[in-house]
């Protein structure tokens, strides 16, 4: 017997209500209907109501018919054999479509679950509390900012996303549990970037912009308003058009096995997808999945190039990127010249499908394997050398990014996860254990916990198996890993840093740390001096991309304020530490050490450096001054003031020193 197809009306803003957004609408539809699509990644500036869409899709979801008592959400028809709450008796009942959100600053713990560690240890039971994927396994799993999620929840996701289920070990315990779910993620660019494997997981991704159009604009606004005055008769006026439309989807769904994919189909995706140079065959899997669903949508049951042009839409955009810099997108002429250059869908025989195996879900993802090589491809492909040919000396005339060493701060910190300097944080290799405040939550450590239970075993009355544990005795482990820093680029754009190809040097350098600052999930500000003052050019930000258009037009020339840029990156990161107080700052000078502005100016740059390195700012100074002629050294000095590494321009690039700087700063 099949659910119902609407669940009835809610006072949340209807889906069908939803003003100028056709294209989010259709991708957060097609991966409903086809959740073997992938999901979809939603990229759009503030203030664009890409939340308010996903969250009225659910209204529209058929409810899902689950076995009864299973808090795994098991399909009574085909239960899962491995599922806790196995085996099932049979029985069933219906619960409605499920939007399961995961914040951003959600713990491991809290997404994969626990596990009850007193009755592991005290009665030898796994006692299993489900998290977040468990919830929204047959469901929508919704990540707002999901560009700003931490490194080891996007490694949860990405298993459970490529496995189809979720897995906690801990402690020689190990429970398995299926988390089949559709990934819809919400995102502003303008904050950061996603990590490669991740991206390449969506299977959509729709790019949302306010209308320029007053017409639309204004039709949103009397929308909003109307509904915000009234919100029953205003959800009331699109009860039939809400019921109708998930009785589409309903349909859409019913209909999707009998839709026909054809070889001359098949040919035309993959000749289009060839065309745009796309990574792996996870592209021409989603585009083709999404044609399929795109036509059952549409009622036909052949797939035609109308189904394949809204495919490749939504399917190509995040994938054509051949570096991080690079702005998505896709060019819809260069779209349509694919198209008509390419192997046009042909009606199939009467007697079925050329390819049985070429609806939805059908065959195997053979770009599943290549996961561990998307960040290698990357790096080759903005223009870094191959191992062992790191640019050597002083990288003159060099223009693409190359690998850049590995900068960071000398002393293991608390920060935020990330991949650049030592830190206790939630994930990593155990370094000791601590006492548990509370019930605080956290990783129990089984050795510490025993060792505390242990001498009050005779004492608490026990007699049989296992140990008496209370909750005062759980000692959490404490782990080291990686943490995310605010890389602070201060950079001397006055006319001392002589020609253009010297500049374009410098520029290259430090694109090619912005690049490093990018893979290891970093943040990064821009400050620039010259003529007479210091400029943000660029506040902290998760925006690599932006800190490279803004590095691109920075203009050049004057005198040189030394003293005025150190002061303004001091103010900086003042501000920013009181904002992200977990985030350390490591500052990188740029410059060759000239001071030009002012009465006494190198000596009050000096000043100013010594008032930074009694604030223990780590600093890294990278001197620009050429190798040729006479060199004086300021750099080196400056250096020696901030109580910071000292590296040449061409001492940037990975492979020309072995030294790191935990090392000269340890020496």
């Amino acid at each position: 017997m099949r659910a119902p197809s609407f669940s009835g009306p809610s006072n949340s803003f209807p889906f069908t209500a939803i003003v100028g957004m056709d294209d989010l609408q259709l991708a957060l539809i097609l991966a409903a209907i086809s959740p073997a699509i992938g999901g979809v990644l939603i990229r759009g500036e503030k203030g664009t109501a890409k939340s308010t869409a996903v969250r009225a899709l659910t209204e529209i979801l058929p409810p899902v018919e689950v076995a009864a008592g299973c808090r795994f959400s098991c399909d009574p028809d085909h239960p899962d054999p491995t599922c806790p709450d196995g085996p099932h008796a049979g029985e069933r009942g219906v619960r409605a479509a499920r939007l399961v959100e995961l914040p951003v600053g959600a713990t491991e713990d809290r997404v994969l679950g626990s596990l009850h560690l007193e009755k592991a240890l005290a009665e030898g039971i796994t006692a299993y509390e489900p998290g977040l994927l468990a919830a929204a396994h047959r469901g929508l799993l919704y990540v707002d900012e999901v560009n700003l999620l931490h490194d080891h929840l996007v490694d949860v996701l990405l298993d459970a996303a490529a496995m189809g289920r979720a897995t906690v070990e801990r402690d020689g315990v190990s429970v398995t549990h299926p988390a089949r779910f559709v990934l819809v993620g919400t995102m502003n660019p303008e904050e950061g970037e996603l990590r490669p494997q991740l991206l390449d997981r969506f299977g959509l991704t729709v790019d949302v912009v306010a209308s320029r159009d007053p017409a639309v604009r204004v039709e949103v606004m009397r929308a909003r308003l109307t509904y915000e005055a009234g919100p029953e008769n205003f959800v009331a006026r699109y009860d039939g058009a809400q019921r109708e439309l998930a009785e589409r989807i309903v349909k859409a769904r019913d209909l999707l096995t009998e839709v026909i994919l054809t070889d001359s189909a098949l040919r035309q995706i993959a000749e289009i997808c060839a065309s745009f140079d796309v990574d792996g065959m996870r592209a021409d899997l989603v585009t083709a999945r999404t044609a399929v669903a795109h036509a059952a949508w549409c009622g036909r049951t052949v797939v035609e190039v109308d189904d394949v042009r809204a495919a490749a839409k939504l399917a190509l955009p995040h994938r054509r990127r051949r570096n991080p810099f690079d702005a998505p997108g896709l060019d819809d002429q260069q779209l349509e010249e694919a198209i008509n250059n390419s192997t046009p869908p042909e009606d199939p025989d009467d007697d079925g499908p050329d390819d049985p195996s070429g609806g939805p879900g059908g065959g195997v993802d053979s770009s599943a394997s290549s996961e561990g090589g998307s960040s290698e491809s990357e790096e080759q492909s903005v223009g870094q050398p191959a191992p062992g040919s790191a640019p050597s000396g002083d990288v003159a005339g060099s223009s693409a990014p190359y690998k850049a060493r590995l900068l960071s701060v000398q002393v293991a910190g608390a920060g935020v996860a990330g991949r650049r300097s030592r830190a206790i944080t939630e994930v990593g290799r155990v370094v000791g254990d601590r006492g548990r405040v509370g019930r605080e939550a956290g990783r129990p450590h089984l050795l510490g916990t025993m060792r505390n239970a242990a001498p009050y075993q005779k004492v608490r009355g026990r007699t049989g198996p296992g140990l008496v544990v209370r909750p005062d005795d759980v000692r959490l482990a404490v782990r080291e890993g990686r943490e995310g820093n605010l890389v602070l680029f201060c950079v001397d754009a006055s006319g001392s840093m002589g020609t253009k190809r010297r500049m374009g040097e410098v520029k290259t350098a430090i694109v090619s740390l912005l690049l490093d600052a990018y893979q290891r999930r970093d943040t990064v500000g821009l400050v620039t001096f010259a003529g007479a003052a210091a400029t943000v050019a660029l506040p902290p930000t998760g925006s690599v991309e932006t800190a490279v258009r803004r590095l691109e037009s920075l203009p050049t020339g004057g005198r040189t304020p030394l003293a005025e840029g150190l002061l303004q990156a001091a103010e900086v990161l003042r501000i920013a530490a009181i904002r992200d107080p977990r985030r350390r700052p490591l500052l990188v000078l740029v410059t060759d050490g000239r001071a030009t502005h002012g009465d006494n100016a190198f000596a009050r740059a000096r000043q100013a450096a010594g008032w930074l390195a009694q604030r223990g700012i780590a600093t890294v100074v990278v001197d620009c001054e050429p190798r040729r002629g006479i060199r004086l050294g300021l750099s080196a000095e400056l250096a020696a003031d901030l109580g910071a590494e000292y590296l040449d321009l061409g001492d940037v690039a990975a492979g020309n020193l072995i030294r790191t700087v935990t090392e000269r700063k340890a020496a």
